[in-house]
């Protein structure tokens, strides 16, 4: 009698699964394209949490009213983090996924906040507060892949943190044109003010300015010191996630050195790695991966921004 009902939860869940990834492969080629570096283990999950993310991020941005957009994820969540997921397959799949990794609430609600962020066009000052920004939306990111891959310490974590943000830092660099297009602005204001340049009216006709290319330099400054921090958590991983871990790691920091080629001019158009280059960096990552003995120790402590994804002691 109790064959028929597994085989049903069975496929049921299959189809769940189906779904998370069709609706990748129809809005998120980029994540079709990572998700060939991770090991096969991990390929379902990430598809599951991603494919969340993105009906989190359409909720939020296409909706247009943000807080009912807030109140119906909280629900949603609440369902998915009590095993009673409303009837969706996304929610399913995540409940499935979250009950199996037992995952944290917490880099959830942290990532609806980011999305929510981008909604209200929120201003950003200073490097701290684009590092608020960065904590939400990428570094719980690298939390809930971490946790997926099965480490859970706290101090690779931390490390995760600074490879999200890190790489966040990079998008921001090179969708500024992009970005600016849609009225927003991710550079910190103050940095252009020093430089003579208004953010507000700049916003209004976006163009090419000294000073923003001495911010663009800044912030990939910055990316740069955080992906040497992030190195000292990679050997930390399952050895079969070290590698594509790297190999994002250097994909992204070789982005910076595009736009650096280009004078730190975001204007000229979205940088983007090559393709042969693409493939270089993933063998290097293969052949030389990262050691333990790297300039910043794994057990530094996490930026502020994003401690309170990193908890004191390992995760249950």
């Amino acid at each position: 009698m109790n064959a028929p009902v597994s085989s049903a939860l069975v496929r049921t869940a299959e189809a769940d699964l189906a779904a998370c990834h069709a609706l990748l492969a129809a809005g998120s080629k980029s994540f079709s394209l990572a998700s060939r570096l991770l090991p096969a283990r991990m390929r379902d999950p990430a598809a599951v949490f991603y494919a969340f993310c993105r009906v989190a991020d359409d909720l939020v941005d296409e909706g247009g009213d943000p807080a009912a957009a807030v109140e119906a994820l909280n629900h949603r969540l609440d369902g998915i983090f009590t095993s009673t997921p409303i009837d969706d397959p996304v929610d399913r799949a995540l409940a499935r996924v979250v009950a199996e990794h037992q995952l944290p609430r917490a880099p959830f609600d942290a990532l609806i906040e980011g999305f929510v962020w981008d909604a209200a066009e929120r201003d950003y000052q200073d490097l701290d507060a684009v590092l608020e920004y960065c904590a939400r939306v990428a570094s719980t990111v690298g939390v809930v892949m971490t946790l997926l891959m099965g480490e859970r310490r706290p101090q690779v974590l931390a490390r995760a943190c600074d490879l999200g943000a890190a790489m966040q830092l990079t998008n921001i660099c090179r969708d500024v044109a992009e970005d600016a297009a849609r009225g927003r602005l991710y550079i910190p204001a103050d940095w252009l003010r020093e430089g003579g340049l208004d953010p507000a009216a700049w916003l209004r006709t976006p163009t090419p300015h000294p000073a923003l290319s001495q911010a663009t330099a800044r912030m990939l400054h910055h990316a740069e010191e955080l992906y040497a921090r992030a190195e000292a958590g990679i050997p930390e991983l399952p050895a079969d996630c070290r590698a594509a871990i790297y190999a994002a790691r250097l994909i992204y920091a070789d982005i910076g050195r595009v736009i650096a080629e280009r004078g730190y001019d975001p204007m000229q158009g979205r940088a983007v790695v090559s393709r042969g280059r693409k493939l270089w960096l993933f063998l290097r990552a293969y052949v030389t991966k990262p050691r333990r003995s790297r300039p910043h120790p794994l057990a530094e402590a996490p930026l502020r921004q994003t401690a309170f994804l990193c908890p004191s002691r390992e995760l249950a």
